[in-house]
Formats: C-alpha cells, structure tokens, sequence
C-alpha cells in the first residue's frame, strides 16, 4: 500500500498559484523523517529526491521506497508526497518506475538533441500509462550532479519547446544554475533565458536546480516567471555538517549517554527541519497542501 503521488497535480496548482514546491533530496532516515515531519507541521506538499548515487548508498531503489512508505503511513503524513528520481539515467529511470516511485527525471541534457527526444518519448508513453510524474531536462545545469558535469549553461527554448511537445509533466531548463556552491564570480541566474524559455513552454511547470544560494530575490523572481519546483540538497548537508560539527566539538558525545546515535544524530536531524521550514515558507509552498 502506497500513499505516494505524481507531482502532477501539486506543481500544477504551484504554478497556477505562484509558489514553488520544494523538491529536498534524502540520504537517509533522519533526513527522509526531517522532511516528511516538517512538511506535515507546515501542511505543505513535498518531493522526496533520490539521486542515483544516494539510491545505492540506501540500499537500492526498492529499500527506500519500503522506508518512505512505511514511515508515511507510521508518522500518519496526509499532505501529498512524491518520491522523485532526480538526474535520472535511462536505466535508473525504469528502475524506479519497477520500485514504485511516483515521480522519475530523466536526465538526457548531455545526450545530442534528437537522442534525448527519443528516450524521454519512451518514458513519456511508460510513465502516462503508470500515472507517474516525468521530468525531463534541457541545457546542463553546472556543478557536478552524480558525474556528470555541466558548467551552468543556459538552455535553447527551441530544444526546451521540442522536449516541453513530447508529453512530460515538469521542465528543468539550465538558466546559469549550478549544483552545490556557488563561487564568489557567479552572474546570476538568466530571467532573460527563463522568460523565453517560458514563452515557448506555456504552462508547463519549471523547474529550478541547484537552489541552495541563490539569493531570495531570484528565487521569488523565478517562481513569478513559472518556475513550480525547487531542488534543495547542498543546504541542507550543510546545516546537518554544521549541527553536528558543533555536538561534537563541544564534547557532548562524551557526556553521558551522548554517543548514542539517536543522540548524535539529534542536533543534525533538527538542522535539516530548520533548513526545509525555511525553504518552504521562502517557496511560499507553506499551507498549501489543504
């Protein structure tokens, strides 16, 4: 028994109603129950993101579909959740449709154009047949995501209007975003790019990767010109690092019963709700899920 969603329907009413959904990437079980708690605390819809690297690092595709659902149904989450393959390969793609994810990426953006036409269009048939949620990308977006390597390009609203025709539900188009940190010399995302991208598309929702710092403003900016979903992982790493840097520098591991892994652990999984309450209530996603 599943209680999983497409992302169909709750970026569709993102986009109608200009906010943004968070996508928030888990790596395990305190980051999965991090963001599941903070989601229904702040009646928002969540997606759930799973790289490839983080699917095999949990086991497999099928072990973190069995946690996810098992601890929807155990913490009594009612807002809707989809569990979303993020940078997917063509392989990994067909992989989760066969674990039972609600929501798959196909990632064909280094692929030649007509090449990434035609294995999105084969999704696109599995994927409607399933009721399951496809995002397909154009224009590499920079950083490093699993391997492969974009350097923030911006993505042609041609090749985004031919993808955008085949079906899929959600667009990421690359408009100067880059995975992870952003350097000091970075120019900032292109509105120039989105608003093209956007006039091409239509209504389909957009998609913004790499959210972790970029600046409040851009975020809002974007979501004002379609963007419907916003990928969030580096930040969240990062306050769990810090929280736990912190336990452990300030000897509490030593004190007590401290070394316990639920207590260890404890400061990081709080760092996380923290980083997603923010996000949520920055993408405006925040009551939204009534």
């Amino acid at each position: 028994m599943s209680n999983l969603v497409s992302a169909k329907e709750m970026l569709n009413k993102a986009r109608d109603g200009k906010y943004a959904v968070g996508q928030f990437n888990i790596n395990n079980l305190e980051w999965t129950k991090a963001i599941l708690l903070t989601a229904e605390e702040l009646r928002s819809p969540v997606i759930l993101g799973v790289s490839e690297g983080a699917g095999k690092y949990m086991c497999g595709y099928k072990t973190v579909v069995g946690m996810v659902n098992g601890m929807m149904e155990e913490l009594k989450i009612t807002v809707p959740v989809a569990l979303h393959l993020d940078h997917g390969s063509f392989e990994g793609a067909k992989a989760c449709i066969n674990a039972g994810f609600s929501s798959i990426m196909f990632d064909g953006s280094h692929y030649p154009i007509e090449e990434n036409i035609a294995k999105t269009t084969a999704l696109v048939n599995a994927c409607d047949v399933l009721g399951i949620s496809l995002e397909a990308e154009v224009g590499s977006i920079g950083g490093e995501e699993d391997g492969v390597v974009g350097m923030g390009e911006c993505a042609d609203p041609n090749e985004c209007k031919q993808i955008a025709d085949l079906g899929v539900t959600m667009l990421a188009a690359g408009i100067g975003n880059i995975h992870g940190k952003y350097p000091a010399n970075w120019a900032g995302l292109s509105f120039e790019t989105l608003a093209a991208v956007k006039e091409k598309v239509g209504d389909m929702p957009l998609v913004l990767h790499g959210g972790t710092g970029i600046p409040e403003d851009m975020i809002k900016k974007a979501i004002s010109l379609g963007v419907a979903k916003i990928n969030v992982n580096t930040e969240c790493q990062l306050s769990f690092a810090a929280a736990t840097r912190t336990y452990i520098e300030a000897g509490k591991d030593q004190q007590g019963k401290g070394f316990d892994p639920r207590k260890l652990l404890a400061p990081g999984f709080e760092a996380i709700k923290a980083t997603v309450k923010e996000k949520m209530e920055l993408f405006g996603s925040v009551g939204k899920a009534d």
